[in-house]
């Protein structure tokens, strides 16, 4: 499975932008898919996840600002991303999760896309 991320860029406080994860392989609606998050200097943090039935979950600090969704047939994932603010520039990373049992899963991850929100 390859995952490529796309749609970072610069944007301006307050702004938007949508960043895609296509998928290839043919595991994409089996998998549970999510967008994480690294700034600077910081570790790595879940953002927004969207499981293989369409349930959704944030991060507390995007809840209402973030929107997480996927589009099956074309093996996409999307976060869409409002009202920007300086503390959410970082490099995002879509992850996907194949669960093969019960106490065993694959996690592939994409090369990242930047996001940098400054005026």
């Amino acid at each position: 499975v390859q995952l490529q991320a796309s749609g970072g860029g610069l944007v301006q406080p307050g702004g938007s932008l949508r960043l895609s994860c296509a998928a290839s392989g043919n595991i994409f609606s089996t998998s549970n898919m999510g967008w994480y998050r690294q700034a600077p200097g910081k570790q790595r943090e879940l953002v927004a996840a969207i499981t293989s039935g369409g349930s959704t979950n944030y991060a507390d600090s995007v809840k209402g600002q973030f929107t997480i969704s996927r589009d099956n047939p074309k093996n996409t994932v999307y976060l869409q991303m409002n009202n920007l603010e300086l503390e959410d520039t970082a490099v995002y990373y879509c992850n996907a999760e194949r669960i093969v049992a019960w106490d065993r899963s694959y996690y592939y991850w994409g090369q990242g896309t930047l996001v940098t929100v400054s005026s």
